[in-house]
């Protein structure tokens, strides 16, 4: 009960932060979120447009501005952290300098190392992620690996999944009624690590609108989920050849927080389209309780600005660069004392009518880091995308911003691995991530690999997902995979399911077990998997005779080191027993099956290369169910 007690104390106190005032000397942890409250002796009539306000952090081998946010009223906050242990001092400043309220402030205060039990209590205390030596994995900032095994809760930044500040017992099962600090406990227990929401979904609510409709300048405000159930007859709606019968039938899922309040104001005279230079921070005070739970539980997040059907609108009424840099920033400064990856656009299909292009998002995000700079803790940037990011962004100067590269949306099959392949091959490099691959339990065109819709949960829905995550890992995404459901949309308490279903029935879906197995296998030579290199082409065959392209069965994917002396494979249903070539000549390797289904690893196997440097597989375990088993190993040499 003591314990119980003291865990539900620590949630109350989780939106406490250490708050630090003009000439504060405290004593804080090191990337540990202090927090600095000031009031603003001036009015202003938006002060979220109007002002800019920042501190001046100064500490061991660190100087930077790190900008703070406007919370309300005449309130603004600068979140800090330390980075290293030694003495901290900060002097705040603004665009208003005038205004003794916001300016020359000055405080201290010292950062000490967490202990090695508090490091091993919560991962998140060794720092923020950066890429590795290799430049192809992600690292905390002392070092330790972090390989992303994370879940796909787009609306869980909404009421959808409410922060209740209340206790979670260990024995809870999913089921209506389920809370935010349910679900990330249940993921937790399945050795997830990460969570990846959409920050805002502007212009969205149940309204009498249909869930995708244009203005009167045929400018469509929105392309949001249906909330199923709930029929409008408005007949603005209409999809990209006219037709208004599917798009006019259902309103959009309410996207408020637990308190009613929607991310912006709405524009005068039309409550429908959101003023995007007028923020709530009403609203982002829900989320805050969300990501500091996160944090405090070791999860690293994935937070998005928005769904790209915001984008038309923002770009027909508003100075989208100069807007949408100003929002992207508000939530690096309201988050980015997080450990948090940040994705500037959630562009998960780029239509004509319903999404601004790609280059156009780029463009903004650009802007964004001129004017502003990077994160100033140095977190990670990428976007959720349609196809992958080095296809629709590029790299290098041809997208400043982008620090995480990724593939996504569209294909969800084999045309995955060469995507990621071509990711790998940039230099310098890149982390790499599949954050939209198969959706169990998700009847759509997209979602289909070659073509087939199992049944929900059923075994081969779990298979295809599972394909997915080793077969995208081994092509190159070291960062680490994101999982997801049909239930990315969180259809909660008291609505219809409709063509997706409830948020605390896929939480159950048998798919999430397998993300453990997949960090335990990329794990099993500690952090040696960084240094590893996709080399399919070295199977002969890494793809069975007739293997489809757009499925997911019958191919095979190698993972080794440039010296060879380790390597990872995985089979997929299906796929032919290879030869591996490129190994090291007339060399003795230990080869020991592993079953991503239940995390198991067999008994070892000596096996011998020839003089090229070919080793000979034997036959996978369980042999007379090739078709409907996969399998994944490790070849490791045998030291002398």
């Amino acid at each position: 009960m003591m314990r119980d007690y003291l865990f539900f104390l620590a949630v109350c106190l989780l939106t406490s932060l250490p708050l630090l005032s003009q000439e504060a000397v405290g004593v804080h942890h090191v990337w540990e979120v202090v927090e600095i409250e000031l009031t603003a002796a001036e009015d202003y009539a938006n002060p979220y447009a109007e002002v800019a306000i920042y501190a001046e952090l100064e500490g061991p081998d660190f100087s930077r501005r790190v900008y703070g946010f406007w919370d309300g009223d005449s309130t603004f906050r600068i979140r800090l952290t330390a980075p290293t242990p030694g003495e901290w001092t900060f002097t705040t400043g603004s665009n208003q300098p005038d205004d003794a309220g916001l300016n020359g402030h000055r405080g201290s205060f010292r950062a000490e190392p967490w202990s090695e039990g508090e490091l091993a209590e919560n991962p998140v205390r060794r720092g923020f992620l950066r890429p590795d030596a290799n430049g192809h994995a992600l690292i905390f900032a002392d070092g330790t690996p972090f390989f992303m095994l994370g879940d796909t809760w787009l609306a869980g930044s909404t009421w959808r999944l409410p922060f209740r500040g209340a206790v979670t017992d260990s024995s809870y099962q999913p089921g209506p009624g389920i809370g935010f600090e349910d679900a990330v406990g249940c993921r937790k227990r399945q050795g997830f690590n990460s969570v990846s929401m959409i920050a805002a979904f502007p212009n969205w609510d149940a309204d009498v609108h249909p869930s995708t409709y244009a203005d009167s300048n045929e400018v469509y405000l929105r392309n949001a989920w249906e909330k199923f159930g709930y029929t409008v007859s408005d007949s603005l709606g209409r999809d990209a050849s006219g037709d208004m019968s599917y798009w006019g039938s259902f309103t959009a899922k309410n996207m408020r927080d637990e308190r009613g309040n929607l991310p912006f104001h709405p524009s005068a005279g039309r409550e429908e389209l959101s003023d995007f230079d007028r923020v709530n921070p009403a609203y982002f005070r829900s989320l805050d309780q969300k990501m500091a739970f996160l944090s405090e539980q070791g999860f690293t997040s994935l937070l998005e600005t928005v769904r790209r059907d915001a984008g038309p609108a923002w770009a027909a009424y508003f100075d989208f660069n100069e807007s949408f840099a100003r929002y992207f920033q508000y939530l690096i400064a309201r988050y980015g004392a997080y450990n948090v990856v940040f994705s500037g656009i959630h562009l998960d299909w780029i239509p004509e009518d319903f999404s601004l292009t790609a280059d156009q998002f780029n463009e903004a995000l650009t802007y964004h880091r001129e004017t502003y700079g990077p994160p100033p803790f140095g977190q990670p940037v990428t976007a959720l995308i349609n196809n992958s990011t080095l296809e629709q962004f590029g790299a290098g100067d041809e997208a400043p911003w982008l620090t995480i590269q990724s593939v996504g949306n569209k294909p969800r099959d084999h045309r995955v691995s060469d995507s990621l392949e071509s990711i790998f091959a940039v230099e310098p490099p890149y982390p790499a991530i599949n954050f939209e691959p198969y959706y169990t339990g998700w009847d759509h065109e997209i979602n289909k690999p070659g073509g087939e819709r199992p049944p929900a949960n059923s075994e081969r829905d779990n298979y295809f997902a599972r394909a997915q995550m080793y077969g995208s890992v081994l092509s190159g995404g070291l960062a680490g995979h994101v999982h997801g459901t049909a239930a990315y949309d969180i259809t909660t308490t008291g609505e219809p399911a409709g063509a997706r279903p409830h948020f605390w029935e896929a939480l159950g879906y048998t798919s999430g077990s397998y993300m453990v197995h997949l960090g335990e296998f990329m794990l099993s030579e500690g952090d040696a998997y960084a240094a590893l290199r996709p080399v399919r082409e070295d199977l002969h065959p890494h793809k069975a005779p007739d293997a489809p392209f757009d499925g997911l069965d019958g191919w095979a994917y190698l993972l080794r080191d440039p010296a060879a002396q380790l390597a990872l494979l995985y089979f997929e249903h299906g796929a032919a027993v290879p030869e591996v070539h490129g190994m090291q000549a007339s060399a003795e390797y230990r080869l020991t099956w592993y079953d991503p289904t239940t995390g198991v690893w067999g008994d070892d196997t000596e096996l011998r290369s020839d003089a090229n440097g070919v080793i000979k597989l034997p036959a996978f375990p369980a042999a007379s169910d090739r078709e409907n088993r996969d399998w994944a190993a490790k070849l490791k040499l045998v030291a002398d």
